[in-house]
């Protein structure tokens, strides 16, 4: 399948959650109000591709619930095409809650999503055929979920390395959904040497590869088949590799940071349209940068996501 052939321009998978933010700035114990939203590290990544002009597929599952039909709707709202978004009637949507972050610092966040619809999806949600994608989005969050997302996750990057398309990973770690790290380790790394592009943070990548350094990090990878490793550095900016270059890109100053949660996938969003554009990496590795600055100057996962036309300004600044 050409590139011309391709029905959209990315494709990923993943959990859709309702996300209750936090009204006031006390503990969550003591919380009596909260505003509703979506999160989702995926959809995260989605929403700022859809926002940014691509077309944009997403593969999850929702419950037959309010919750999974305020996702739904939000996902139509930012032109997301979700034909495989299952309904579940049988499990219920996930959810989180996070605290209003105070000066900069990572809000307290509380999750529930044991049992939800997501983490019953399996190969088995994968439509027949050649993903329709130039590019593949994966998470270390889906094969966390369950087996059966493990499954699903390996078979999408089977399926899109069959197609020719492009996998981009993002270990986006969260140990709590592994049995072990020892498992968690040695999947992730296994998924994310089937990608050609893998984002790791640098704690994450320190944690996965037992090197510290960004280099080094990279140089792991890169020995493992990975064409291009961008490591997050947070304000610091990235650390670009591939095998004929590497860099440090700074980052974008943010005068006042708001909220942290979802600057990665802020970062991986500019980052993949930079790649589907045909920019060299130390150009996509700035956008990724500029989305992700932008994104802590916002209270939720999505809000600070820009247009084209945002990222434009910001860009020009």
């Amino acid at each position: 399948m050409s590139v011309a052939e391709h029905q959209f321009d990315v494709i990923t998978a993943g959990e859709a959650m309702a996300l209750f933010m936090a009204a006031d700035g006390a503990p969550l114990p003591a919380v009596r109000s909260f505003e509703r939203t979506t999160a989702g590290a995926e959809l995260n990544v989605a929403v700022g591709l859809a926002r940014l002009g691509l077309r944009v597929a997403y593969l999850s599952a929702v419950g037959d619930d309010s919750l999974g039909r305020h996702l739904l709707d939000c996902m139509d709202a930012e032109g997301i095409d979700r034909r495989h978004v299952r309904t579940d009637p049988y499990h219920p949507t996930g959810f989180m809650l996070k605290a209003q972050p105070r000066d900069g610092a990572d809000p307290e966040v509380e999750y529930f999503r044991r049992g939800s619809a997501a983490s019953c999806l399996s190969a088995a949600d994968l439509p027949d055929g050649a993903l329709p994608a130039r590019l593949l989005h994966l998470t270390g969050i889906l094969p966390a979920l369950s087996p059966g997302c493990r499954e699903l996750a390996h078979a999408m990057a089977t399926r899109a390395r069959a197609a020719g398309s492009t996998i981009t990973f993002d270990p986006n770690l969260r140990p709590r959904l592994w049995r072990s790290q020892g498992e968690m380790i040695a999947e992730l790394n296994e998924l994310a040497s089937r990608a050609d592009v893998v984002l790791p943070g640098l704690a994450e990548g320190g944690l996965l590869t037992g090197r510290a350094e960004p280099a080094a990090i990279a140089d792991f990878y890169l020995s493992r088949g990975v064409r291009l490793v961008i490591v997050k550095l947070g304000p610091g900016g990235a650390y670009v590799a591939t095998a004929d270059e590497q860099r440090t890109v700074p980052g974008m100053p943010v005068a006042h940071v708001v909220d942290t949660v979802g600057a990665g996938d802020g970062f991986a969003a500019g980052v993949i349209s930079a790649l589907l554009e045909g920019l060299p990496p130390a150009a996509a590795a700035q956008r990724g940068n500029a989305v992700g600055a932008r994104v802590v100057q916002y209270r939720g996962d999505c809000e600070g996501l820009p247009t084209r036309a945002q990222l434009d300004a910001l860009l020009s600044m």
